[in-house]
């Protein structure tokens, strides 16, 4: 095992190289952004949030309403007994209080998440925050994971090991470090082009392919970011005005130092990411293959022949960009068709500004990644050395 084991790494060397030095440098960085990072003490919080499981419905009031599409309405009072943290064990008097944007008239058996408020003389109150989430979003993940394991094989286990990779650094050192004051653009620009890095060489290695898509991913998202702070310029809007920013504008006001004028952008960023990756891995390998199927064609022929097969994919991944921001935002669409508004205050707004900095700097970076990634590929492949 040992012997293949140290075969393997003589084999891969300059991949074992950039893994290793790509580890430290996340292991410095998520040092930093969470060095000083104050730990909070659950048990001295006035309220807890713990799982229980129902054991009677003492009364129920819940009824369907018809002007809410058939939410429930009303109360219960349960009895429950708590099955984590400190009161585990615990048999509670449980209010849920249901409404249509809100809770669901729960049963005996099921699993619930419980709000627990302890006062000064030492009782307790609580009220059912939610049906058990946590039991059932581990099932739907395996099953993701399975059907990714099944049709992908070996790729498929290190698409995931990339993915995994990514959330990682996005919890451990992004968004602690935007916390921190970290310039976001930049931050976010390098965390995405660090990811990236990660990604082809766990998928691919270390060589001639990945290079190209390494480098028309860094394109691809830089023409994004240019393009989304030249619009953002031109209709005079930037991070602010974004639907949750005011949340975090309290959190800046109470000494939290993140930037948020530069958050569009650094979302337009991370949001390009996925989609740049595959059209920029996608035609390296096309170019890779006509390489390998004809050696002595030429930089003109291979760049021809690779922008054939790249304008087959700017329709297919802008729609798919377009439609995936639009369809998270189908709520806000909906709400903004109910009020009939004029086409001077719907196009002025900001919502719609925001949205379509967000779709088309997203597209845009897709689009120009794919003339740069040809270029690249093109250029390498037909090359004698």
């Amino acid at each position: 095992m040992l012997k293949k084991m140290g075969e393997w790494i003589r084999k891969n060397r300059l991949d074992v190289l950039v893994l290793t030095v790509g580890l430290i440098i996340f292991c410095l960085c998520a040092y930093w952004a969470n060095s000083g990072k104050e730990e909070r003490d659950p048990s001295g919080q006035p309220a807890v949030y713990e799982n229980a499981k129902v054991i009677e419905v003492l009364s129920d009031s819940t009824a369907p309403d018809e002007n809410a599409d058939g939410g429930y309405r009303g109360e219960q009072m349960l009895t429950a007994e708590v099955t984590t943290g400190e009161f585990k064990g615990q048999t509670m008097l449980v209010y849920n209080y249901v409404g249509p944007l809100y809770n669901v008239p729960v049963h005996v058996g099921d699993s619930v998440t419980l709000i627990i408020s302890t006062y000064d003389d030492g009782s307790h109150t609580a009220t059912v925050y939610e049906y058990n989430h946590s039991a059932i979003l581990p099932i739907l993940l395996a099953l993701f994971v399975i059907a990714i394991i099944v049709v992908g094989g070996k790729s498929g286990i290190k698409s995931l090991i990339g993915l995994v990779f990514m959330a990682i650094t996005l919890f451990t050192i992004l968004l602690p470090g935007l916390l921190k004051g970290a310039p976001t653009i930049l931050m976010t620009f390098l965390m995405c082009v660090f990811s990236a890095l990660f990604t082809y060489t766990v998928m691919s290695g270390v060589n001639k392919k990945t290079v190209c898509a390494f480098l028309g991913t860094i394109a691809g998202m830089a023409m994004a970011l240019a393009f989304a702070e030249i619009a953002q310029s031109l209709l005079r809007i930037n991070g602010l005005r974004i639907t949750d920013a005011e949340a975090l504008l309290q959190l800046r006001q109470t000494g939290t130092p993140i930037g948020l004028k530069g958050l569009l952008s650094a979302g337009v960023v991370i949001s390009s990411l996925g989609a740049v990756m595959d059209v920029a891995m996608g035609l390296a390998s096309a170019v890779s293959e006509l390489h390998e199927a004809n050696s002595e064609l030429t930089f003109r022929e291979l760049f021809t022949s690779g922008m054939n097969i790249g304008k087959d994919m700017v329709g297919t991944m802008t729609s798919t960009l377009i439609l995936a921001l639009l369809g998270g935002e189908l709520v806000l669409m909906i709400y903004l068709y109910s009020l009939g508004l004029g086409k001077y205050q719907l196009l002025s707004s900001a919502y719609v500004s925001v949205e379509a900095v967000s779709a088309l700097s997203c597209s845009i970076g897709v689009i120009l990644s794919i003339p740069i990634t040809n270029f690249v590929s093109a250029k390498v492949f037909s090359a004698h050395k």
